[in-house]
C-alpha cells in the first residue's frame, strides 16, 4: 500500500506541473496586457496567477519531499512536507493580496482614471476558459489518486477561472463611462486572493496541529463498534500525515478472550479501515471489558 501511495504522489506532480505552466503563461499575458491597456483589474488578476505559480511550486516541492522514505530522525516519513509547503504558499499569497488591495484603494481615491482597452476583457475571457480545462484535468486526476492536495489545486483552478470572468465583466462594465468599475474589480480580486490564502493557511495549520474531521471520527467509531467481538470503544483519535489518515483506537473486548482471539479482532479492524475506508495506518489497543 505504501508503494501505491508514493506512486500516487508521483502522479500528483503532473497536476502541479500543468498548473505551473498555465499560470506562468497566463500571468505574463495578463500583466503585459494589463499594463498596456491600463487595466487595474487585469493586473490584479495577473498578480493573482503569479501567487498561484508560487503556490503550485510549493505543492510540487511538497509532493516530491513527501515521497522520501522514513529515516532515522523522521520515523513516520516526510508526508507532512506537502502541508508545510501549502502554509508557506499561503503567506506569499496573503502578502500579494494585501498589496493588490492597497493599490486598488490608492487608485480609487486618486480618480481621473480612464476605462481600459476592451482587449483586456478578451484576455480575461480567454484565461477563464483555459483555467476551466486545467481544473477539469486536475479534478479528474485528484479523484483517480485520491489526493487532497491535487483536489485543492483543482479548486484553486476553478476559483481562478471565476476571478478571470469577474475581471472581464468589470472591464466590460467600465466601458460604459464607469472607469471606477475596473478598479473596484481589482479590489474584489485582492479580497479573493486574501480569502484563498486564509483558507489554505487554516487547513494547513489545522492538520499540522493534529486536527481531524469530527464527522470522520464519528463514522469510524460507528464502523469499529459494529465489528464482531468489540464490546465498546474507550478512545479514538485521528491525525493526518499529508494525505494519509492515521487512526488510534482503544477497544474493549470480552475479558475471557485469549491473546490470539483479541489480536484477531484488532487485525480485522485494521483490515476494514485500511481496505474499505482508505486509512493509511491503524493502531488498535485492546483492553478487557
Amino acid at each position: 500500500m505504501e508503494n501505491e501511495k508514493y506512486h500516487d504522489l508521483k502522479l500528483g506532480e503532473r497536476g502541479a506541473i500543468i498548473s505551473i505552466i498555465a499560470y506562468i503563461v497566463l500571468s505574463i499575458m495578463k500583466l503585459v496586457i494589463g499594463y498596456m491597456t491600463d487595466s487595474a483589474a487585469l493586473k490584479a488578476d495577473g498578480l493573482n496567477n503569479a501567487t498561484d505559480i508560487i503556490a503550485s511550486i510549493a505543492v510540487l516541492i511538497g509532493l516530491k519531499l513527501s515521497q522520501r522514505p522514513p529515516d532515522k530522525d523522521h520515523g513516520y516519513g516526510h508526508w507532512k512536507s506537502e502541508t508545510i509547503a501549502s502554509m508557506f504558499a499561503s503567506f506569499i499569497m496573503l502578502a500579494v493580496g494585501l498589496q493588490v488591495l492597497v493599490d486598488a484603494i490608492t487608485s480609487l481615491f486618486q480618480g481621473g482614471k480612464e476605462s481600459p482597452d476592451i482587449t483586456a476583457a478578451y484576455v480575461g475571457i480567454f484565461a477563464a476558459i483555459a483555467m476551466y480545462f486545467v481544473y477539469r484535468y486536475n479534478k479528474k486526476l485528484a479523484i483517480k489518486i485520491n489526493s487532497k492536495a491535487v483536489m485543492a489545486a483543482a479548486k484553486d483552478n476553478i476559483s481562478d477561472a471565476w476571478v478571470s470572468i469577474g475581471t472581464a465583466v468589470g472591464i466590460l462594465g467600465s466601458q460604459f463611462n464607469m472607469p471606477w468599475l475596473d478598479t473596484l474589480t481589482a479590489f474584489i480580486v485582492g479580497l479573493l486572493i486574501c480569502k484563498t490564502a486564509w483558507e489554505i493557511f487554516k487547513q494547513a495549520s489545522h492538520e499540522l496541529s493534529d486536527g481531524f474531521d469530527e464527522n470522520k471520527i464519528q463514522l469510524y467509531r460507528d464502523v469499529i463498534s459494529k465489528v464482531d467481538g468489540v464490546k465498546g470503544i474507550k478512545e479514538i483519535k485521528g491525525r493526518n500525515y499529508g494525505n494519509n489518515e492515521v487512526i488510534d483506537v482503544v477497544i474493549l473486548v470480552n475479558s475471557t478472550l485469549d491473546i490470539r482471539e483479541a489480536h484477531d479482532i484488532a487485525t480485522h479492524i485494521e483490515k476494514v479501515m485500511i481496505k474499505v475506508y482508505g486509512v493509511y495506518d491503524v493502531h488498535v489497543h485492546v483492553e478487557p471489558h
